[in-house]
């Protein structure tokens, strides 16, 4: 069966708040207070479908958003745009299936149109990331530095991806993108907060 990728939806928060939380080392852990949060103000909050079936999801933020991770603010030191995937997850059934590259894919899709580079890191602390960095390192990231978070201590290999049609889109359409099917618009939260920046189409 085919991977479908589309917004999350609030009744489905306490499934992903479940996954997330199940995912282990590699993952932090979320309250529904956090989880809320992203929903409320992520530019992309994205779940993937298998079978009918919830496969995982991805949450990711540009570089102008308000949000408070030492991970995004060390990347906001260092360049002034990016894209940030914050945290991607996949169900422990279905990984190696294929989803984790359709979210990637998509994020890419999305990311390119607006912004120069993608931000993610990985963390190094546990013994198993090689497979991890190697995927990452698949499709195109690479490290830029190391940081240790200080609410955990934990070490962060911090991967960067540059867009390379960015900069041709962004000359041509700047921010006003046709309004054309295959442009996915920036999602708009509940509380509206991405109602003036204009990353979407030009509707």
């Amino acid at each position: 069966m085919s991977i479908v990728v589309r917004d999350v939806l609030e009744h489905e928060l306490d499934s992903v708040l479940a996954l997330n939380n199940a995912a282990g080392p590699t993952i932090l852990p979320l309250d529904a207070a956090r989880l809320r949060h992203f929903f409320e103000t992520a530019e992309y909050f994205r779940i993937a479908e298998r079978d009918g079936n919830l496969a995982g999801f991805l949450i990711g933020i540009g570089s102008h958003a308000g949000h408070d991770s030492s991970n995004f603010g060390w990347f906001r030191e260092r360049y002034p745009e990016f894209f940030y995937i914050d945290r991607i997850v996949v169900a422990s059934r279905r990984r190696g299936g294929g989803v984790g590259r359709a979210f990637y894919a998509d994020a890419q899709s999305y990311a390119e149109l607006r912004y120069p580079q993608m931000a993610c890191e990985v963390f190094l602390d546990d013994s198993d990331n090689d497979p991890v960095l190697l995927f990452h390192g698949s499709f195109g990231f690479r490290e830029v530095g190391q940081h240790v978070m200080p609410a955990t201590g934990i070490r962060a290999a911090m991967l960067m991806k540059p867009l390379c049609s960015h900069a041709w889109i962004d000359q041509t359409y700047g921010k006003s993108l046709p309004n054309v099917p295959w442009i996915a618009p920036a999602r708009v939260p509940p509380d509206g907060s991405l109602a003036s920046r204009s990353t979407g189409t030009g509707r």
